[in-house]
């Protein structure tokens, strides 16, 4: 069995070779030190790409396999992925900075992405629609054809896993672009899913920038929908290129999540449940709980927690067993999220804790950033509307549930909340009035291949995951089976 190793080439239309790109160069943002040198992609890998994916996705070979002979090649992806788990792990940690344990996660994740969609595939059902003359008819979905697949730094393999394992499913081919700082697990996979024997021009892996690559997917002829996780920015200027063709968009952009503590919340899991929320992938996640809003009643007393928890918290290597918050994935970031912190001072901010680089030298290679809380902001300050996208969460009291409400809703976003309460009561009704497209109850950042997830406002359109995601990849063709035998009385 070929072990995927350290990708030094891109994944280009079935063949493994350099890209026509720049140099590019994959940092282990613990230590400073390159693990990987590889060539970007270029507009031409792109064409290239394209072209031989709309060849194969066309192919009888491909195109004519039946529903269950296609899962059978996911289900066997999904166990090359749990096969070189260990491996997929530690290569994402080298070049996220992510602690092993979360990495494990996420390659578990991405494992079992691949199987619950071989599942959906091999029962899922076409219906008849209802009779409503002398014919029958039916609506069948079939593969858009080329999708672009354009995925973040901060979750590698989960994300690739949950746009391609559905769009290859219904039949496409995919352009996967990965983030140019965090492509190495993204090529692994690759080799992966060819060695499952998915026909290799199916998935081309093209790293490289997002304004060269990117941008090259979404706009070329044979790309005919695009699914993106990133920048609200970014996304903004994707959407405008897919209305453009008329191309179907599904996007997850960012978030600034609130984070609910009620008077009668069990404070043990509301302390511990915030800081999971907010700190967990060093706060490198669109769905962190950056926003932590607390009762006036209770504001002194579970602040005082929370920092004794955040301090608490062990900072290091991904690779250390005993690291919580690893380093940021880049330098060129933590150096944003630290002048990000430095403007909230400037607000009035007042650091409750974290705020700056550690000042261990055992870390001092690293991008690393203290776990920051701050307070003292009024919720339109722009660190409370902006994304940090780092370890740096907001306190802020509420007087009662309307004025929360009011608050919560008051931003852009609206991608995931969190509610800490021992009333049912309560929690439906807050989660109802809250506009974010997943709400956790006296939990955080627990998800489900199974359970769709959307946002709403500036966090994207559309909808990720759930068994009707292959559908979201298919376009659907009606038929109607003329079952009178006399002609049409128009013609007579």
């Amino acid at each position: 069995m070929t072990s995927p190793g350290v990708p030094d080439e891109i994944h280009v239309a079935g063949r493994w070779r350099p890209g026509r790109g720049n140099p590019l160069e994959c940092v282990d943002p613990a230590t400073g030190e390159v693990i990987a040198k590889i060539t970007a992609a270029a507009p031409e890998d792109v064409d290239e790409a394209a072209r031989a994916g709309a060849a194969a996705a066309a192919d009888p070979a491909w195109r004519d396999l039946l529903p269950h002979e296609r899962a059978r090649l996911l289900t066997r992806v999904g166990d090359l992925i749990e096969q070189h788990a260990g491996e997929l792990a530690l290569l994402q940690t080298r070049n996220t900075g992510k602690a092993l344990a979360e990495t494990r996660a996420l390659v578990g994740s991405a494992a079992g992405t691949f199987r619950f969609y071989a599942a959906a595939l091999e029962t899922t059902e076409t219906p008849l629609t209802p009779q409503r003359g002398p014919y029958l008819t039916m609506s069948v979905p079939e593969p858009i054809g080329v999708v672009g697949a354009i995925t973040p730094w901060n979750s590698p393999i989960a994300s690739d896993a949950q746009k391609v394992a559905p769009a290859l499913a219904a039949g496409n081919a995919v352009l996967l672009k990965p983030a140019e700082a965090t492509p190495l697990v993204s090529l692994a996979l690759a080799r992966l899913v060819v060695e499952a024997g998915v026909p290799p021009a199916l998935l081309s892996v093209l790293p490289g920038k997002g304004s060269v690559v990117g941008d090259a997917i979404v706009r070329h002829p044979a790309v005919g929908k695009v699914s993106f996780t990133g920048g609200t920015d970014t996304g903004r200027a994707i959407g405008q290129l897919a209305a453009a063709k008329f191309m179907p968009l599904t996007s997850e952009l960012g978030g600034k999540s609130p984070t609910i503590v009620f008077d009668d919340a069990d404070l043990d899991q509301a302390v511990a449940g915030v800081l999971y929320g907010i700190f967990s992938s060093t706060g490198q996640s669109c769905i962190a709980g950056s926003r932590i809003f607390v009762p006036e009643r209770i504001y002194a007393v579970f602040v005082e927690r929370l920092v004794a928890g955040a301090r608490r918290l062990r900072v290091g290597p991904g690779t250390d067993p005993a690291s919580q918050v690893g380093p940021l994935a880049t330098f060129a970031h933590r150096d944003r999220v630290a002048a990000l912190v430095d403007r909230a001072r400037e607000e009035g901010a007042n650091v409750l804790c974290g705020g700056g680089i550690p000042d261990d030298p055992e870390l001092a290679r690293g991008a690393y950033y203290l776990p920051t809380l701050l307070d003292g902001l009024p919720n339109d300050a722009r660190t409370c509307q902006e994304e940090i996208f780092g370890p740096v969460g907001v306190v802020l009291p509420f007087r009662d549930e309307d004025d929360l409400i009011a608050r919560a809703n008051d931003t852009i976003f609206g991608l995931a909340c969190g509610i800490w309460t021992r009333d049912y009561r309560r929690a439906w009704r807050v989660a109802r009035r809250i506009d974010a497209g997943t709400v956790w109850i006296n939990t955080y950042k627990q998800f489900s291949i199974a359970t769709p997830f959307s946002g709403m406002k500036a966090s994207g359109v559309g909808t990720d995951k759930g068994r009707d995601a292959i559908l979201r990849y298919t376009r659907q063709k009606s038929l109607y089976w003329g079952l009178d035998e006399a002609p049409l009385p128009w013609a007579t």
